[in-house]
């Protein structure tokens, strides 16, 4: 269910928003910390959409901004030919900050704090298992149940969705199943990365 193998589909696309980067002289860096304020600006959409559910509308449009712009600076990197590790270092922890925020906001809106701690544990060993594998000298891991274009994708989606759909379902609402969602295929997906590195060293 990992939208990443879609990836090559995408790069395809952004050639047009590269362009104007590389005409504005924005640096792939920049467009990084672009990227970051739109994820915080959603946690704060969030946070405020607990009582207006419109707003999540307005944060399902910041998400789907910031992951597009996530795939852009790594894009614009490899055109202007100044990919680096530190670019890579910062893309990543600014990655890791955008999905607490996101998420703090989504629980803190519904007072469902529970939820966004699962939620965040979930996601964040998610994302450390599948660079760890780098740290033993295997590939990045990419694949699994809920990557991270997964996430964004079902954090838009959601958000839409209630927007106009307010009512619980079984004592939750929509946000809050998304919570749910995140914290365990959250932790299914770590684990199956974990399985996948400890195959490779075998």
């Amino acid at each position: 269910m990992t939208l990443d193998q879609f990836r090559p589909l995408a790069d395809r696309a952004l050639g047009p928003f590269v362009t104007v980067a590389k005409r504005l002289g924005v640096s792939p860096n920049g467009v990084s910390v672009v990227a970051f304020a739109l994820a915080a600006a959603a946690g704060g959409v969030f946070f405020l959409a607990g009582d207006r559910p419109l707003l999540y509308a307005v944060g399902a449009v910041l998400v789907f901004a910031n992951g597009w712009l996530d795939l852009v600076d790594g894009a614009l990197a490899r055109e202007l030919s100044v990919a680096s590790s530190g670019g890579d270092l910062l893309d990543h922890v600014l990655d890791r900050y955008a999905d607490i925020v996101m998420l703090v906001g989504l629980a803190a809106g519904i007072g469902r704090y529970d939820l966004g701690l699962a939620a965040v544990t979930g996601v964040l060993m998610t994302s450390y298992l599948g660079t760890q594998a780098q740290a033993v000298d295997l590939d990045r891991v990419y694949g699994g149940l809920l990557g991270r274009a997964d996430r964004l994708a079902l954090i838009g989606v959601a958000g839409a969705v209630a927007a106009v759909l307010t009512q619980p379902f079984q004592g939750l609402t929509v946000v809050g199943w998304l919570l749910v969602v995140f914290a365990v295929v959250g932790h299914l997906t770590a684990l199956q990365r974990f399985y996948y590195a400890m195959r490779a060293l075998d």
